[in-house]
């Protein structure tokens, strides 16, 4: 039985999770600097201990509504080779093994930006499914010439 981990998260209710092995850390909120004419979804720059990191807003770039403005993020900090950025998120949850038979392919009656963004699907029990990200950094930040934005 094959099996990975996951680092998973909330965004809007629905649960994500990103591959565990490309999570630097899972940080608080953290004051940022924002950076103008930067497109939407990026939130700012963070100051990690010296390091700076791109802060994207996951719900921006993926469609969802905007977050309660009395609910600051959680930051999942990511290694690319790019540098690390941050996807500002609703709720952290836990690392999650799954196993490779529940995945299934992204489903079409995924919104568009979702469709992008997620690599594919775990089944983990009746009612509840894992979103898995895709950790390319031009992905995420929406760099790609063929990204939705």
């Amino acid at each position: 039985m094959a099996t990975h981990q996951l680092c998973t998260f909330f965004l809007d209710n629905t649960f994500f999770g990103i591959d565990v092995r490309v999570v630097q850390e899972v940080i608080r909120y953290q004051e940022m600097t924002r950076v103008p004419r930067s497109t939407p979804v990026i939130s700012g720059l963070i100051n990690l201990r010296g390091q700076i990191v791109t802060a994207v807003e996951m719900r921006k770039r993926l469609g969802l509504p905007d977050r309660p403005a009395d609910r600051l993020p959680m930051n999942v900090v990511v290694r690319s080779e790019g540098g690390p950025y941050s996807l500002l998120v609703d709720e952290i949850d836990d690392v999650v093994e799954v196993d490779e038979r529940g995945y299934e392919p992204v489903p079409d009656t995924l919104p568009p930006r979702m469709r992008e963004l997620v690599k594919g699907v775990y089944k983990l029990d009746r009612s509840r499914l894992l979103l898995e990200l895709d950790s390319d950094r031009d992905i995420i930040i929406g760099m790609r010439s063929d990204a939705i934005i």
